[in-house]
């Protein structure tokens, strides 16, 4: 049948009075709407009149026609209203354009409305919303939303002046505020997240619910649960989530095939997904609890559940008290299953909580009647002696303990009668439980690893100390730090032992930093850190005896803190007791330091008071220390008190040192509190001192770090460009990337133009931000934006360029990324370049220590294992960048070091020798090989120039030398011999002028651009022939248990051992295994770094201190002896007295001078008294 071709006459029945007129017009129109919609849409008013009649009988064929109409129009909301009026005649399952639009826009329409009528709990439904912040912060001129935008000086550039209302800069939303209770949550305000919702009729919503449920129903046939989980969420209709995954479980329960097939549970699998996008899509922080609370009380309901699923929601929702029941429950279980389960959960809680929570885990767990003088034995075996002791310092918390020990009688017999059934089996199970959440036994396990497998390169080292001079302290600590970093963790501290000389340059802060070594050096050593510091640590003071250099005894108490770091032991107390009798600022400095990084996230009320008293001296020296520490022991704890007292004594202050310390302590006590910051961060950036609109940006980047948060991005980028100080828009640039380190992908994009500013404290910001994003990833974009940045003008970019890079490239070889040789020869020339610039030599001195990480065994990591944020990884990086201002705080980086290790470990927790397999070419991801030192490229001293003929003499009477000894001699030769034949021939003719200083670069420039294309020409070369070597390896090797297994090969790696069984699949760290033939004798592996102990270097009796005190060298020579350690040995050389007559009094100042005229007396004593009377 010819369709109709002009709808004129079809569209007059529509004003015809007979029904069956409109009727037949209605349905003419339907069919042939999408070619006639131009003419129907004059008529539509009169479809709409018949709709609108509740008497005509067709009214939802005239809303469908109408529907087409305002779609052919693209008024898309009037087409939803109307074709949701057609009601049945809207057939969603029909495939076509209008059906998939309208059934789009319902969706839009559903989610905006669910939001508005499911608005978001306060942030913080776990930790109680903090309450407002009692100190005013300094209001701004003009209203301004910065206090930077709004200052008027004369050199206020132009981007500071008023924008134009077209800017970016000047968008409305720029300064909207976070309002959980709107639409889209985090993302409330911002144009696109969410469309408003429309104002329907009660019919209307109604249908559009039947619309949405037949949509939902269409998915669930058709196995999409995904897609309905996506929309539930971000509607937040939590009651939709909990029917969504309820039917998976439903439908594969009728599906016999599938179970039959035995795959894997639909109703987990859909779990798993909603905690993964809880984790990395979901930006608002209620939101997200309340869909962990969900999963979890889901979980909580499976016969079998996923017990590492349920340990990672109890962790992010900090419930202690959850965490100890499921530990319970599984250790009452008895089988050896469900204890070696309990033993990963306690380990994968260690490695994502912080000691508060652990510490009230380990409370919470049972214990045996009589636990108390059983752990105090056990505590005096070892150095874990905080098993016998609690570690709570404070009066605050022993009351807490006495009460919970002192409750009603009614509880106490209750409590004892669930205790006394258990079991030897379950008492030691706990007792274990509680060493794994202290965290003895990770660290223990990591160290033995780092120290088994150390493949630190020493002539790497060895070049770096002979290319730098040791007298100069920027040098001498760039080599201190390249040692930290490529021994941390290793307990090898032989460079120190075998450089004593070069050790006995280091004076004042370099000593400081060179003691503060030994901490990242030991880290980890648990049981023998503080024997090995004794020397060091501040003595009391004996009647004229010296007690040792000041600056050595603080750098102990900082590598005493760096040794413990983030594990509270007795240690606390050692060094809190140093820093309260300690009178010197430098011991002072150095015990803040340690104190925070040892009670890390403690909250220790007690501490923070003792670290108060000193910062109220008002000390510039000390003062930045005390500050970074009160923040890292009120670490995310969102203290108000604490955060008042900070900024009231902020602006009170008049040291830039001690307001820098406070405001990076602001953004650690804020650390990943999310919109919880958020008045802070608006006081802070409203600030008119541009170290505190730092902290601003510091405390930004801390609340929402890994967040991905669109909202924070804007503000920094808006900061990054705008304002007036180049200290807040580096560190604006630079804090991309610790908001968008899950996402390393996103950030090379973002900061290109940034890269390129003519500012060069934006291009050095951007340089970070690219190495603290992609650290360990090798990603090709960033190492492209970071290569020009190596040969950039100014020297701090190169210093960042080329430390981002070596972040970047940190265990990456030749098979993972072909440009790592290149980059190796380009930090190591740039150590040895003379015309290169302090800054940049040491940038890559530390540089070189950090692609060598720990042995080559570690990688920087800001998430764990799991994909939980790495606290302490974190907080370490964070410090770390502000080496700018202090070279000390350069060993936090430390803390972000991960031993990229799998450690299997048995329901014995001892350590099983065994293989497991690699399907992966050996080469792929073995160390880099030991670089080759060549006597060429070591610095040489200028050449004397010889004459021709001198030349030619010495050779005519060696060579006469040569016949009359035969050969019956030997002959010493000068090292020059070899090479005078060419001095010979090359000095034939004088140059008449000797060469500019710019003329040697420009010839050094050519050369290096010669060798730089030599080497471009045989890196093709090389990595085709080491692609050849790998095309004829055989895939699939084994590794030993205990064995170095990069990030990226664990999906590579498989069990195949039959007698060893992994409890969860491969993630890195430790890994629980259950032995399938138990009643079968074991292989275990012996612990190395536990035997060798190293003997204290620290005198024992009274005599023995005099005599140390009064005899720094023989005070060496005894701890040669004593001991074979290099901390050992180094401490005659570090705690020895500077030259410069350190601690000694300081010279009178001089009197005042005094003219002579001839008419008066000299009476020089008369007048100078005068003199220094005024």
């Amino acid at each position: 049948m010819v369709g109709l071709t002009s709808a004129a006459g079809v569209v007059g029945f529509l004003s015809e009075p007979d029904p069956e007129l409109q009727i037949f017009a209605l349905r003419k129109l339907d069919e042939e709407i999408d070619s006639l919609w131009t003419e129907v849409a004059g008529a539509v008013g009169d479809i709409e009149a018949l709709y609108e009649d509740e008497s005509f009988p067709e009214r939802e064929l005239a809303a469908l026609v109408a529907a087409k109409v305002y779609y052919n129009l693209q008024e898309y909301n009037e087409s939803m209203v109307f074709a949701l009026g057609a009601g049945k005649l809207f057939d969603i399952t029909h495939d076509g354009e209008f059906e998939d639009t309208i059934i789009s826009k319902c969706v839009d329409t559903y989610i905006a409305l669910s939001a508005m009528h499911n608005p978001a709990s306060p942030a913080s439904t776990v930790n109680q919303p903090p309450p407002q912040l009692a100190t005013a912060f300094p209001s701004t001129t003009n209203g301004a939303t910065s206090t930077s935008a709004s200052l008027t000086s004369p050199t206020t550039p132009f981007s500071q002046s008023t924008l134009p209302s077209k800017s970016l800069l000047s968008r409305q939303d720029s300064s909207t505020t976070f309002d959980p209770s709107l639409p889209g949550g985090g993302n409330a305000g911002i144009p696109g997240a969410h469309p408003s919702p429309l104002v329907l009729q009660r019919s209307i919503q109604k249908q559009l619910h039947v619309i949405i449920e037949q949509l939902f129903e269409r998915c669930y046939r058709e196995g999409r649960y995904r897609q309905v989980v996506g929309i539930a969420v971000e509607a937040r209709n939590l009651d939709k989530l909990r029917q969504a995954i309820l039917r998976a479980g439903e439908d594969q329960k009728k599906d016999k095939s599938i179970q039959y097939d035995g795959a894997v549970d639909r109703e987990e699998e859909l779990m798993e997904y909603v905690l993964d996008i809880c984790m990395g899509v979901i930006q608002e922080r209620g939101l997200r609890n309340e869909i962990l609370k969900l999963i979890l009380d889901l979980l909580n309901g499976f016969p079998s559940p996923d017990y590492f699923s349920i340990a990672k929601c109890i962790v992010y929702l900090n419930e202690h008290t959850m965490a100890s029941d499921v530990l319970s429950r599984l250790v009452k279980n008895g089988d050896p299953k469900s204890l070696a389960v309990a033993y990963q959960i306690a380990f994968d809680m260690y490695d994502n909580s912080t000691q508060e929570f652990l510490k009230k885990v380990r409370e919470a767990l049972p214990t045996p009647p009589e636990p108390a003088p059983a752990e105090a034995d056990n505590g005096g075996d070892k150095m874990e002696e905080d098993n016998g002791e609690p570690t709570q310092e404070t009066e605050q918390l022993l009351q807490e303990l006495n009460d919970s020990a002192g409750v009603p009688a009614s509880s106490t017999p209750d409590t004892a009668e669930k205790q006394e059934p258990l079991s030897p089996e379950s008492q030691k199970a706990f007792e274990s439980i509680g060493d794994i959440l202290r965290g003895s036994k990770t660290i223990e396990l990591d160290l033995e690893f780092l120290y088994r497998n150390n493949h630190t390169d020493m002539n790497v080292l060895n070049k770096i100390k002979d290319s730098l001079e040791a007298r100069n302290s920027i040098f001498h600590t760039a080599v201190t730090l390249a040692n930290a970093f490529m021994h941390a963790g290793t307990t090898n501290d032989k460079f120190f032992r075998d450089n004593l000389e070069w050790l006995g340059k280091a004076v004042n802060w370099s000593k400081f930093t060179a003691t503060a070594a030994l901490g990242v050096i030991h880290r980890g050593n648990l049981g023998q850190g503080q024997k090995l510091l004794e020397p060091y640590l501040p003595k009391k003071p004996i009647s004229g005896a010296n007690t040792g250099s000041a600056y050595s005894q603080g750098g102990s108490l900082y590598a005493l803190g760096l040794i413990y770091a983030n594990h509270e032991t007795l240690a606390l107390d050692v060094i809190r007791g140093h820093f309260k009798d300690a009178t010197e600022e430098v011991v002072q400095h150095g015990g803040a330091l340690g104190l925070g990084v040892a009670g890390m996230a403690t909250g220790d009320d007690g501490i923070y008071e003792d670290l108060k008293i000193v910062l109220y001296e008002d000390s510039a020296l000390n003062g930045e220390a005390i500050g970074i520490a009160m923040g890292l022991i009120m670490l995310g704890t969102g203290n108000i008190k604490a955060l008042e007292d900070m900024i009231t004594y902020a602006h009170e202050t008049q040291h830039e040192k001690i307001v820098r310390g406070l405001a990076l302590g602001m953004a650690l006590i804020m650390y990943g509190r999310q919109e919880a910051a958020d008045e802070l961060v608006k006081g802070l950036l409203d600030d008119p001192d541009p170290i505190l609109r730092y902290g601003g940006i510091q405390t930004l980047a801390l609340a929402y770090c890994g967040t991905g948060s669109n909202k924070a991005v804007r503000k920094l980028l808006s900061f990054a460009v705008s304002d007036v100080s180049d200290d807040v828009r580096r560190i604006a640039v630079m804090s991309l990337g610790f908001i968008l380190f899950r996402k390393p992908n996103s950030v090379p994009r973002m900061v290109e133009l940034l890269s390129e500013s003519y500012n060069p404290h934006v291009r050095y910001g951007a340089a970070m931000a690219l190495g603290i994003s992609c650290a360990g990833t090798g990603l090709d974009e960033a190492i492209d934006l970071l290569e020009p940045m190596i040969k950039d003008p100014t020297d701090f970019v190169r210093q960042g360029a080329l430390i981002s890079l070596s972040m970047i490239m940190v265990q990456q070889n030749e098979a993972m990324n072909p440009k790592v040789g290149t980059i190796r020869k380009t930090l190591q020339k740039a150590v040895g370049d003379r015309h290169e610039d302090a800054m940049t030599k040491f940038g890559s001195a530390i540089s070189l220590g950090i692609i060598d990480a720990g042995g080559r065994n570690c990688t920087i990591s800001l998430q764990t294992q799991t994909g939980n944020l790495n606290m302490a990884g974190i907080v370490g990086m964070a410090v770390f960048t502000q080496y700018w201002y202090w070279f000390p705080l350069t060993h936090f980086l430390s803390l972000s070091f991960t031993p990229t290790a799998v450690i299997a470990v048995d329901q014995d927790l001892e350590v099983p020798s065994f293989k497991f397999h690699s399907a992966t070419r050996p080469s792929l991801f073995d160390y880099p090989p030991e670089q080759e030192t060549k006597s060429e490229d070591a610095p040489e001293k200028v050449k004397t120039a010889v004459l021709s003929t001198t030349a030619q003499a010495k050779r005519r009477a060696q060579k006469k030398e040569k016949l009359q000894r035969r050969e019956s001699m030997d002959i010493d030769q000068t090292p020059t011999t070899p090479k005078n034949k060419d001095v010979g021939d090359k000095m034939d003719i004088d140059e008449p002028t000797p060469k500019t200083d710019e003329e040697k670069r420009d010839n050094e420039k050519q050369d290096s651009d010669k060798k730089d294309g030599e080497e471009a020409k045989e890196s093709p070369a090389a990595a085709e022939g080491l692609k050849k070597r790998m095309e004829k390896e055989k895939v699939g090797y084994d590794l030993e248990n205990m064995s170095r297994v990069l990030p990226a090969q664990l999906k590579f790696i498989s069990f195949p051992d039959g007698r060893y069984e992994p409890v969860k699949k491969a993630t890195g760290g430790v890994i629980l295994v259950t032995d399938t033939n138990p009643s079968e004798p074991k292989s275990l592996m012996e612990l190395k770094a536990r035997k060798s102990v190293k003997s204290a270097a620290a005198p024992e009796t009274l005599q023995d201190r005099v005599n140390d005190v009064f005899n720094s060298a023989n005070a060496a020579a005894g701890a040669s002896v004593r001991g074979e350690g290099g901390a050992a040995e180094a401490a005659g050389v570090l705690t020895a007295v500077d030259e410069d007559g350190e601690g000694a009094d300081e010279a009178e100042v001089p009197g005042e001078f005094v003219y002579f005229t001839d008419a008066e007396p000299s009476e020089g004593d008369g007048s100078d008294d005068g003199g220094n009377e005024e």
